[in-house]
C-alpha cells in the first residue's frame, strides 16, 4: 500500500508526528487550505489509511461543543505501516543478527544503550523542572521533538499518578518482537522523573497508544490532599 500523493504524505506525516486532527487543524499545521486537506483526507480514507470519527482513535478525548462535531482523523495501522515498514524490516534483521551472534544479553545491552542515550538527551530539559508534574511536561516536550506525539492525559488514578500517552512509536514493529526496547525505555523515563513508571499499554502489542502511569512521590500526594 502506498500513500496516493506527495501532498497526502505531508498530511499523513502530520497525523503520525503530531497526532489526530480535524481538517482545519491539519490545514493550520501545514499551511494548506481546509478544502485541499479534505481532498487528501478523502483520498487516504478511500485507501483505508486513516479513520475518521467524533473522537480520535487514541490520545486525549475531546470535549464536545454545540452543533455537529467535526470529523477527527487518525492514521490506522495500515497508514503507520507505510512510513515504518521499510525501516522496521532493516532494524528487525539487524537485531535478529545481533541475537544470533550474542544471544538475548546482546539485545538487552543494545536496548539499554538506546535508552541510556535517550535519557541523557532528555536530561538537560527535564532536570530544569522542579515538581513531578513539571518534569513530566518537560519529558513530553522532549519526546515530541523526537516524533513520539506524546501528551499528558487524564487518569483514573486520581492525584496519585500522571498518565503519559505516546500517540506514535517510531520502533513499534521492532518492539513487537523485541520487548526489551519498551522495557528499557520505561526505565529511562523512571530515571528521568525520579519515580516509578508502569507501562500499561503499547502500540507494539496492538494498543492504539503507548500509555505509561507515572506514580507521584508520596510527599507530593500528601501535600495536595492536606492543602
Amino acid at each position: 500500500m502506498k500513500i496516493p500523493s506527495a501532498a497526502c504524505r505531508r498530511v499523513a506525516q502530520s497525523l503520525l508526528s503530531d497526532g489526530p486532527g480535524t481538517a482545519p487543524e491539519l490545514a493550520d499545521r501545514l499551511g494548506m487550505t481546509p478544502a485541499g486537506v479534505r481532498r487528501h483526507l478523502d483520498s487516504m480514507e478511500a485507501n483505508e489509511l486513516i479513520v475518521a470519527g467524533e473522537q480520535p482513535q487514541y490520545g486525549p478525548q475531546r470535549s464536545r461543543g454545540r452543533g455537529r462535531p467535526p470529523k477527527i482523523y487518525s492514521l490506522n495501522s495500515s497508514g503507520r505501516d507505510v512510513f515504518e515498514q521499510a525501516y522496521d524490516d532493516l532494524a528487525v534483521s539487524a537485531l535478529r543478527f545481533l541475537q544470533d551472534q550474542g544471544g538475548e544479553a546482546a539485545v538487552t545491552a543494545f536496548a539499554q544503550r538506546r535508552a541510556w542515550e535517550m535519557e541523557h538527551r532528555y536530561l538537560p530539559v527535564v532536570s530544569k523542572a522542579v515538581t513531578p508534574d513539571e518534569r513530566a511536561s518537560a519529558l513530553v516536550t522532549a519526546m515530541n521533538e523526537d516524533g513520539f506525539a506524546a501528551a499528558i492525559t487524564g487518569t483514573s488514578h486520581g492525584p496519585t499518578a500522571i498518565q503519559i500517552c505516546q500517540h506514535n512509536c517510531p520502533v513499534a514493529h521492532v518492539a513487537a518482537e523485541f520487548p526489551q526496547l519498551c522495557e528499557s525505555e520505561t526505565k529511562a523515563f523512571a530515571n528521568l522523573l525520579g519515580t516509578h513508571v508502569t507501562r500499561i499499554a503499547t502500540i507494539a502489542h496492538g494498543d492504539g497508544v503507548c500509555t505509561a502511569v507515572v506514580t507521584k512521590p508520596l510527599s507530593q500526594v500528601l501535600e495536595r490532599t492536606t492543602s
